[in-house]
């Protein structure tokens, strides 16, 4: 960080400040485990059974404009003076509104996944141990996570670390499977590519269907910018950044697109039930001996990550929102280990009143949360992009030699990039059974929009 940065940031936190502590491995780590979750292990099960084989396509896509998207922070992240996260790029480029839109708006999405996790992650180990109240569990796994993000950043990071590490050998290990069951190395009928072609085809609803499961694949992707927000408090920030695109496309390409085209090999894709884990279907498929307990674990040790990411994530929201004084500036006081505690405490509350209510009303609850926050990330992108089309026209025309890493065939690559993305809002409004995650999470834009205007006024 600048002296001048550093001095902002001193002065608008009264002097509080976050550690360093995070090591590149760890958010080398932070930024694989953003983006393998549920959403990978579960929710691909609805876009293959839509897309059939082509599901592949479907996520190639979705996972080419959150590439795009990455670069983008990439280029912002070395141009912009000081240690910028990922709201602070909006602030940036588009100003106080959009500084303060991003950063609530970020915050509540991660808040949210906060108390969706707890309330999977209760589930699954209800299911496993049905004589231990749901309730409970939820609020025992909340606590475990508050107490290690309350330790430090560095603890956060090593939990972490070990997560993701988790996920990524499931994964590896599976493709390795699958690779062997596919070439017919294991399988007892030879190789089984032809389940790409045996069921109407490789693109058997149609091209449209490929790019309409694109809209809802790109929601699992979702998570990689989480490496923005820890690489602020690691040793070497500008340079963990500048790797993170590389990463972030071996991701894409190894673990989504790899996976989901050896799935689709393996198992006719007719076999695929929504909502029913693909990787369990396969493996169970395959006779691998409790392929679906191992599965279950692994979707486990995925809540449990997002859990524990998203409770890092949102304190750090809130520590940069009060840090530009769109917050409290009470919710920036840190411990002596540097650790914004008041900031963890406030998201974990939020997830335990939302155990509380999922308990009482169920369907209500976990409805509206998941709705209200179905396209923020969106939203949040849009923002990014602007922002990065504008600072790119600044920094070419006053200092090039900021650009040290560049967007992709720009402005053209931002433009398509923004382009996918307001297809994919129109293509929600459209789809009746989808709208009501566009127009809840509008609406909570509008809310935070219209408290923008309230607190200014009253910090004024």
């Amino acid at each position: 960080m600048t002296d001048i940065a550093h001095n902002v940031a001193t002065e608008t936190t009264g002097g509080a400040e976050l550690s360093r502590s995070l090591k590149s491995r760890h958010v080398s780590m932070i930024a694989i485990g953003g983006i393998i979750g549920a959403g990978l292990f579960v929710g691909s099960s609805t876009t293959i059974s839509q897309a059939g084989p082509a599901a592949v396509f479907s996520f190639a896509i979705a996972g080419f404009i959150i590439l795009l998207v990455m670069r983008m922070i990439s280029e912002m992240a070395i141009a912009v003076d000081g240690v910028q996260t990922f709201p602070d790029f909006a602030r940036a480029g588009l100003g106080h509104l959009a500084g303060f839109l991003s950063g609530w708006l970020y915050w509540y999405f991660w808040v949210v996944v906060v108390a969706i996790e707890a309330i999977a992650g209760a589930q699954i180990l209800h299911g496993w141990f049905p004589a231990v109240p749901e309730l409970g569990i939820g609020i025992a796994l909340m606590a475990i996570l508050t107490a290690v993000n309350l330790m430090s950043a560095r603890a956060y990071g090593e939990f972490e670390f070990w997560f993701s590490s988790i996920k990524v050998a499931a994964i590896i290990v599976f493709i390795l499977v699958c690779a062997a069951w596919a070439f017919g190395l294991t399988s007892p009928n030879g190789a089984t590519f032809s389940n790409l072609t045996a069921h109407d085809g490789f693109i058997p609803n149609g091209w449209g269907v490929v790019l309409a499961a694109a809209t809802s694949t790109i929601f699992s992707l979702v998570g990689a910018e989480i490496a923005t927000i820890a690489a602020a408090e690691s040793e070497e920030p500008s340079k963990v950044i500048s790797r993170m695109t590389v990463s972030v496309t071996l991701r894409i390409l190894v673990f989504y697109v790899l996976s989901i085209f050896l799935i689709v090999s393996v198992v006719p894709w007719t076999e695929i039930v929504p909502k029913v884990s693909p990787f369990a279907t396969t493996l169970a498929y395959m006779g691998l001996p409790a392929g679906q307990l191992i599965m279950e674990a692994v979707v486990l040790v995925a809540v449990l990550s997002c859990l524990n990411s998203g409770l890092y994530v949102t304190s750090r929201a809130l520590f940069g929102l009060a840090k530009h004084k769109d917050a409290p500036l009470w919710l920036v006081q840190v411990n002596n280990r540097k650790v914004p505690v008041r900031a963890i405490l406030i998201a974990s509350l939020f997830s335990y009143f939302a155990l509380a209510a999922d308990a009482v009303s169920r369907d209500v609850v976990f409805s509206f949360l998941i709705n209200s926050c179905g396209v923020t990330m969106l939203l949040l992108y849009l923002m990014t992009s602007a922002a990065q089309l504008k600072l790119r026209r600044k920094y070419e025309a006053e200092d090039p030699g900021r650009l040290q890493i560049k967007m992709w065939f720009h402005p053209f690559g931002t433009y398509v990039a923004i382009a996918a993305m307001l297809v994919i809002l129109v293509a929600k409004g459209l789809d009746p059974a989808a709208s009501k995650e566009l127009w809840l999470s509008l609406l909570v834009a509008g809310g935070f929009a219209a408290a923008f205007f309230v607190f200014r006024r009253r910090v004024a």
